[in-house]
C-alpha cells in the first residue's frame, strides 16, 4: 500500500463532483454537514418552551451560558451580548467541523487552510466593522495611534498597529490549521508504521500492532480534547480582538 497516497486520502481536498468551473469537494461538503447539523440541533432547541429547560434545549443553554461567563462578557463586557449570536455560531461550527474529521469516513475541514483563512478573514472584517460602527470611521483607525505618539512618528505607528491586526488573523488562520492537521498527521503516521512493519515481515507487524494501535487510540482521545480546545481558543481570541476595538481603552 502506498503510504503517501493514504495520506493525502485522508488530509488532502479532493473533488467530488464537477459543474462546468465549479468543483463540489470534500471539505466543501463537510463544512455543509457541520452546518447543517448545527442547525438541526439548535433550531429544535430555540423551540423549547417551559420553565424547566431539557433535552437539546438544555444543552443549548449551558453552552451559551459557558460562552458568554467564560468568553464574551471578560472580553468584551456587557456591549458583547449583541455578538453573541456570531460567537456562538463560530464555535460551534469550529467545533463540529473539527470532531467531523475523527469519525470514518469523516474529514477535518479545519485541516484545509483556505477554511481556516476564510474564518480569520471574518474576524479581521468584525474587528474593524464592530470597530467603525462604536466609534466612527476615523475615530476608529485613529485609536490605532496610542496617546502621546509624536506627530512625525504617527503614520509609522499607524502602519505598525495595522499590519499588527493583519499578523493576528494570520496566526488565527495558521494555529487552528497546524493543530488539526498534525493529529490526524501524526495518528496515519502510527497506522502506516503497521503497514510498514508487515510490508518487511508480517511477524513483525502483528507485533508491533497492539502497541501502535494502543498509541493511536490515546492519541485519538486526545484529538477529541483538541478539537474542543481549538474551537475554543479561535473564538476567544476573535472576542479579543473585536473587545479592543470596542474597547481601546483597556
Amino acid at each position: 500500500m502506498d503510504f503517501s497516497s493514504l495520506i493525502v486520502h485522508h488530509l488532502a481536498d479532493a473533488p467530488l463532483a464537477r459543474w462546468g468551473a465549479f468543483v463540489y469537494t470534500k471539505h466543501m461538503f463537510m463544512m455543509i454537514f457541520a452546518a447543517a447539523l448545527s442547525i438541526g440541533i439548535f433550531v429544535p432547541a430555540a423551540r423549547g418552551r417551559g420553565a424547566v429547560a431539557r433535552g437539546l434545549r438544555s444543552m443549548a443553554e449551558a453552552l451559551v451560558e459557558f460562552l458568554w461567563k467564560d468568553i464574551v462578557e471578560p472580553a468584551m463586557g456587557p456591549s458583547g451580548w449583541r455578538f453573541m449570536p456570531y460567537f456562538l455560531t463560530l464555535f460551534v461550527f469550529i467545533l463540529l467541523m473539527n470532531l467531523l474529521g475523527l469519525v470514518p469516513f469523516g474529514a477535518s475541514a479545519t485541516g484545509n487552510i483556505s477554511v481556516t483563512a476564510s474564518l480569520s478573514l471574518l474576524t479581521f472584517f468584525l474587528i474593524h466593522f464592530s470597530g467603525i460602527r462604536e466609534h466612527g470611521f476615523f475615530h476608529h483607525f485613529g485609536n490605532l495611534i496610542p496617546h502621546g505618539v509624536p506627530w512625525v512618528l504617527a503614520p509609522a505607528v499607524f502602519v505598525l498597529e495595522f499590519v499588527g491586526y493583519l499578523t493576528k488573523t494570520l496566526a488565527l488562520c495558521i494555529r487552528l490549521f497546524a493543530n488539526m492537521t498534525a493529529g490526524h498527521l501524526v495518528i496515519l503516521l502510527f497506522l502506516g508504521l503497521i503497514l510498514l512493519f508487515g510490508q518487511g515481515s508480517v511477524a513483525a507487524g502483528l507485533a508491533v500492532s497492539p502497541v501502535l494501535v494502543g498509541l493511536t487510540l490515546g492519541l485519538y482521545l486526545l484529538e477529541l480534547i483538541v478539537a474542543l480546545v481549538q474551537a475554543y481558543v479561535f473564538t476567544m481570541l476573535t472576542a479579543i480582538f473585536v473587545g479592543g476595538a470596542l474597547h481601546p481603552e483597556h
